[in-house]
């Protein structure tokens, strides 16, 4: 279903009413824009409660908020920062199994926590196949993408970090 959204709202051409307001949908879905999109921020406590209301099943551990649906667990680092300052999207498995868990919430935990650029990280994203890792950076974000094969537990990682974010950025 947030694929369907987010393949509606990369369609349309349509410009925003009100360019300052918050905003899921990317400016393409297959070109980087040249102006990050600004949105408003969201802390972790609303990140939380709309991933919820998106039917993620969340509970808290340690540090960190884990929402989990279709097979992949959001994590969102706890604390009073105005956005939250790790954003990570996680899926245990095979890779190939791994990786499509992920692309089926990555849109929605995307737009829920109000991460810039969301259709360039998704389409990004999805060129990583056959990676073991790679950065790129998506307005004030660093997305890291890792997969693991090697372990004894393979999966893919994906993690946004908040470069804005100065003090207790990532869990002790």
């Amino acid at each position: 279903m947030a694929a369907l959204l987010l393949l509606a709202a990369c369609s349309s051409n349509k410009p925003a009413e009100n360019p300052g307001a918050s905003s899921s949908a990317p400016s393409s879905a297959s070109t980087p824009s040249s102006a990050p999109e600004t949105l408003t921020p969201v802390n972790a406590t609303a990140v939380v409660a709309g991933l919820t209301s998106a039917g993620f099943t969340c509970g808290t551990d340690e540090a960190y908020a884990a929402c989990t649906s279709e097979g992949a667990v959001v994590s969102i680092l706890l604390g009073d920062h105005p956005r939250p300052p790790v954003v990570s999207v996680n899926a245990a498995g095979p890779v190939d199994t791994a990786s499509a868990a992920i692309a089926k919430v990555l849109p929605k935990a995307l737009e829920v926590a109000h991460i810039s650029q969301p259709g360039d990280i998704v389409t990004w994203y999805g060129a990583q196949k056959g990676k073991p890792s790679a950065e790129m950076t998506a307005g004030d974000w660093l997305v890291s993408y890792a997969a693991e094969t090697d372990t004894e537990e393979p999966g893919v990682h994906l993690t946004i970090t908040d470069k804005l974010c100065k003090t207790a950025c990532q869990a002790e």
